[in-house]
């Protein structure tokens, strides 16, 4: 008799995020439109040729993906079309440069590097225009179709949910998010990345930064509900969340607005007993107020084990010291020829990368983490005799661009999956509709961010763009409440670009960035433009509506702003004026 096969210990969904900012328009070095290219080039590109290889060698790869609205905006406008292929013919020009003096000055090894990287962009340009035809959403709206990808959603502009000031704002926000997606895609949206994975359930709220005018205190719905009511029926946390734990307490200390923010959470959500332990190998539904006519959603929670082994570059797979340096550049043309080294080895000490030497570093790190997939689940198989499924969400352009050799590694892992019994590769929605989960949790507020809430967002230098915000969402309201339904063309493209404005404001990679000083300049200026452009556009509005007409400095005002700022064609003023559930 055969040996008995292993039982089927679970599943693993790889869920990656794919976001920037809207750059297009808004400077190319070393902030804006280049991050853009940068993130085509080494992580979305590279991405759709490891997927169309796998099919090729019938691997059966099964990619989760978020492409937010904002991201697919701008990967299908011709301004970007044209700028990644001026990007791509200009590094490969780069790398000939760069051959040219290694060679004058004899450093052969060095020289055979810029060779590989011509090699490589050429490649990148060549699958860019010839395989997906200049057209990144459309190339993976057909890996899609095929069933390979389930390409999931965002909020708008990557707003942060939990600390916009109204419903309407966040309504907003999401049905900006399923008309965009429809639109690339040709579906709506089974799934959600909330943006940071922040949420917040229903409880009575206001503001905890005071501005003029100001909101008043009331009762909020859950980020579910909003979910729920436009057909979103699932999306993901982060295992602290499903835990329950509080932030760190350092941050709720150190700043007032963020100990307000958290303990008006604490004074005035609902408390729920729960008769299970929970753990982030099983589906639950989510639900904050026990509303029966709205539609669960379900979770997917981040694995911590196999977290860490890809997220951190001290512990994880890319501080491997054969694996390409992020960090040291040549200029002018900005290529990279060192490799880690050692991860906290000085500039000056990363030696020469040798690509030859990849390959077998990415076969252990791949059978490592496989084998720690299978691992975690047959121990939860073993616990609970159940098949459970491990979440594995990341942001995608840690793939390739933060981690030049990422793309390979998710090749190689769904190579190693699609040979083994005991566990298989899904989509999220895969698992949906297989698992039908039943158990409803309560969740706490919170983010993947550190310390677990909205520090990164809230904090002593952020907290002025939320006196600016609060104020904005409430004359956008006051606009659209106004004139929402208007037949005044041009009154309504008006109020149009200032609802464009207000989400590209209320954009959580402002905040983000100042932070974390990564572009701190370039935050505070795109902030504060998209502030003045909406405050203007709205005075506009409101002018217009007194006279009867605009002096011609306005309407050109308009026309550049629409030129600059052209994003989401389809904007319903309706959405901004009043819930469509109350």
């Amino acid at each position: 008799m055969g040996q008995k096969p292993p039982p089927q210990y679970g599943s693993f969904v790889l869920v990656l995020h794919s976001h920037l900012p809207y750059v297009i328009t808004h400077g190319r070095w070393p902030h804006g439109a280049d991050w853009l290219n940068e993130a085509a080039a080494e992580t979305y590109v590279p991405l759709l040729n490891v997927l169309h290889e796998l099919q090729n060698e019938n691997a059966h790869p099964r990619l989760t993906i978020g492409i937010t609205p904002v991201l697919s905006e701008q990967l299908a406008d011709e301004t970007f079309v044209e700028e990644f292929d001026h990007y791509l013919k200009s590094k490969i020009k780069a790398t000939r440069q760069d051959k040219d003096e290694f060679t004058r000055t004899g450093q052969s090894h060095l020289a055979s590097l810029a060779v590989y990287w011509e090699e490589w962009f050429k490649g990148i340009h060549e699958a860019f225009i010839d395989r997906y035809h200049a057209n990144i959403p459309a190339a993976f709206r057909k890996l899609q179709d095929k069933g390979v990808v389930d390409i999931i959603t965002c909020g708008a502009t990557h707003g942060y949910f939990p600390l916009l000031g109204l419903d309407t704002s966040i309504q907003a926000q999401i049905k900006v998010a399923v008309e965009t997606h429809v639109r690339h895609y040709g579906r709506r949206p089974r799934g959600i990345w909330l943006p940071e994975c922040a949420y917040r359930p229903s409880y009575r709220w206001k503001p905890p930064v005071d501005s003029e005018p100001t909101i008043a205190e009331y009762e909020r719905k859950g980020v579910e509900e909003f979910l729920s009511e436009n057909g979103i029926e699932y999306f993901v946390v982060d295992s602290a969340l499903l835990k329950g734990g509080k932030p760190i307490g350092v941050y709720l200390d150190r700043f007032k607005a963020l100990r307000k923010a958290w303990d008006q959470f604490d004074e005035h959500a609902q408390r729920f007993k729960e008769d299970f332990t929970k753990t982030p190998y099983e589906l639950y539904l989510v639900g904050s107020g026990g509303k029966p006519e709205k539609q669960p959603v379900a979770i997917f929670t981040r694995d911590p084990k196999t977290a860490l082994q890809v997220w951190s570059g001290e512990h994880g797979y890319p501080g491997d010291g054969w694996y390409l340096d992020f960090h040291k550049k040549r200029f002018p043309g900005g290529h990279r020829y060192w490799r880690v080294t050692q991860v906290k080895a000085d500039m000056a000490d990363k030696l020469e990368y040798e690509p030859e030497k990849v390959n077998e570093r990415l076969e252990e790190n791949a059978s490592h983490f496989v084998d720690l997939i299978a691992t975690t689940l047959k121990e939860h198989y073993q616990e609970t005799g159940e098949s459970g499924l491990i979440t594995a969400p990341y942001d995608a352009e840690l793939f390739g661009h933060w981690w030049f050799e990422g793309p390979q590694f998710i090749k190689k892992v769904f190579q190693k999956l699609n040979e083994r019994t005991d566990v298989n590769a899904a989509t999220a929605s895969e698992k949906l509709d297989e698992l039908r989960p039943a158990r409803v949790v309560h969740l706490p507020e919170g983010s993947w961010g550190e310390g677990g809430h909205h520090y990164i967002w809230l904090n002593k230098d952020t907290e002025w763009t939320w006196k600016h915000i609060y104020p904005a969402e409430i004359r956008m309201q006051e606009l659209a409440q106004k004139y929402g339904n208007t037949s005044n063309r041009k009154l309504r493209k008006i109020i149009e670009q200032a609802a464009r404005e207000l989400l590209l404001l209320e954009s959580s990679d402002w905040q983000f960035l100042i932070t974390t000083v990564a572009a701190k300049d370039y935050a505070e200026l795109r902030f504060a433009n998209h502030n003045s452009d909406f405050q203007r556009l709205a005075q506009m509005a409101e002018d217009y509506v007194t006279h009867g007409k605009l002096p011609e400095e306005d309407w050109t005002y308009l026309q550049e702003s629409q030129e600059r700022d052209s994003l989401f064609r389809s904007i319903d003023l309706q959405w901004w004026s009043e819930l469509e559930f109350p």
